[in-house]
């Protein structure tokens, strides 16, 4: 920060990146839509990754929506999960099921607690032999 400047002060900087980087980089932009422009998007990375790096950290206390996909038809699959929730239902704050088709459901479930506890709930949901796929998104917890 430079002498008499704010730290919500707008501070400018340049970046140097190869052109064919910085044509997709402008692709990236146009699809974030019309009110983005390079500085916006570029601050919005940098928040993104500042988010990351700081849900990493041992004893961070996060927020997780874990979205997994599954075949409902899986043997015993739907009890598996009820048991994890129920197992962490001081961390399990919400669940939302829907129905895709006659075979497939999606399942977004919402964890909070220390980044590594919220990781691990995931990691057993995401590993119950029936889900085929899923991910989790996790945002920091202020105060």
């Amino acid at each position: 920060m430079t002498k008499g400047s704010r730290a919500d002060d707008l501070m400018r900087f340049s970046v140097a990146m190869p052109e064919s980087l910085l044509m997709e980089f402008d692709q990236l932009v146009a699809r974030r839509g019309l009110a983005k422009n390079r500085s916006e998007v570029v601050r919005d990375l940098v928040r993104e990754a500042l988010v990351e790096s700081r849900t990493s950290l041992p004893g961070t206390v996060v927020m997780g929506t874990l979205t997994i996909v599954y075949n409902h038809h899986s043997p015993d699959l739907q009890n598996k999960l009820h048991m994890i929730q129920h197992d962490y239902c001081d961390s399990i704050v919400s669940t939302m099921h829907v129905h895709v088709n006659e075979h497939t459901c999606l399942e977004v479930v919402v964890i909070r607690g220390v980044s590594e506890l919220v990781q691990a709930v995931a990691n057993m949901i995401l590993g119950t032999k029936g889900v085929k796929n899923g991910k989790l998104v996790l945002a920091t917890v202020e105060g």
